[in-house]
């Protein structure tokens, strides 16, 4: 399953921006979509760059598996996620 997410109408309206980054993130953890897709647009580039700094938080971090950036559409950007089975790694204290 693939979720979109098209920031071009609250392109500069800060705090709506982070709370569609978080819905995303959560729906797609909900839903257990592989990947979402985040259109920040090509403008300026200083969404796209508002969207990396929110993705690479901590807390956001670990929710995902990797982000990977649109080699042939540069005002997009795909956030992979992974629902394997336990790896024995989380929750033992190490």
């Amino acid at each position: 399953m693939k979720l979109k997410l098209d920031l071009h109408d609250i392109f500069n309206r800060g705090h709506e921006i982070d709370r569609a980054l978080r819905g995303i993130i959560d729906e797609a953890i909900q839903k257990k979509a592989t990947l979402v897709e985040i259109i920040p647009g090509k403008g300026s580039g200083a969404l796209k760059k508002k969207v990396l700094r929110f993705l690479d938080q901590k807390e956001i971090k670990q929710l995902y598996h990797r982000v990977e950036k649109d080699g042939d559409n540069w005002g997009r950007l795909f956030v992979h996620f992974r629902f394997d089975a336990p790896t024995g790694r989380r929750g033992r204290g190490r």
